[in-house]
């Protein structure tokens, strides 16, 4: 998974992730709800745009591209919510894979309608997230607990009306001295190896939860 990540989700990083999530304005393809008939929600954090594309901020849009790219699909704008979309299959689990189309202050509009339209429960819904209060590059897998200050999950409990949806923090680290949090979440993640098997581990733990249950997957991934 990492070698897939490097060549295709680090090109689509540096090059404001167009490739997989913007489908071109002539053929701009959208997708019912109808169509669809999810039981997990997999979601990766993050504000739109190229701007964002490339800051500590936007690690959980870097782990869905992960997937995306191990699956070989793409993100599609679902009518009637604030999100991009991609149903895969995960040994017989069937996994949307989302996009908020919202800044990250606003993430829970988009996760709680389809929580809502497809009956899920939170406990069946994984965020993935950056995370200030883990050492950049540490990864810890959980169900609930505190927001810590992140609007993202902030935002996503509010919309839920629950803490207890199952979350991949990936650290970030904290901002230097005398530096503020908005400006340091905001400012650029750097590339090379460390992030790109951050991001795979990440990737690979919201697979393990699905697929695997909550113990397995932190057994698995706390391990290293």
């Amino acid at each position: 998974m990492t070698d897939v990540f490097s060549f295709r989700a680090l090109w689509s990083r540096l090059t404001g992730g167009s490739d997989r999530s913007r489908p071109s304005p002539a053929a701009a393809p959208t997708l019912s709800a109808a169509d669809l008939s999810p039981q997990w929600l997999v979601v990766g954090l993050g504000n739109p745009g190229d701007r964002y594309a490339a800051t500590r901020h936007n690690v959980g849009y870097m782990a869905l591209d992960d997937l995306l790219a191990a699956d070989g699909e793409v993100l599609t704008p679902l009518n009637g919510f604030k999100a991009e979309v991609a149903q895969v299959d995960w040994d017989g689990e069937s996994v949307l894979l989302v996009r908020s189309t919202t800044f990250m202050n606003l993430s829970g509009e988009a996760v709680a309608p389809l929580c809502r339209k497809y009956g899920i429960s939170p406990d069946h819904v994984v965020v993935l997230h950056d995370e200030l209060d883990l050492p950049k590059g540490k990864l810890r897998v959980r169900l609930g607990g505190n927001e810590n200050g992140h609007n993202g999950l902030k935002s996503t409990s509010e919309q839920l009306g629950t803490r207890d949806y199952l979350r991949v923090r990936i650290g970030i680290s904290r901002p230097p001295k005398g530096m503020a949090v908005p400006e340091y979440v905001l400012g650029p993640v750097g590339g090379g190896a460390e992030l790109d098997a951050a991001i795979a581990t990440a990737a690979r733990a919201a697979r393990l939860l699905v697929t695997e249950g909550l113990a397995r997957a932190q057994n698995q991934i706390h391990a290293k």
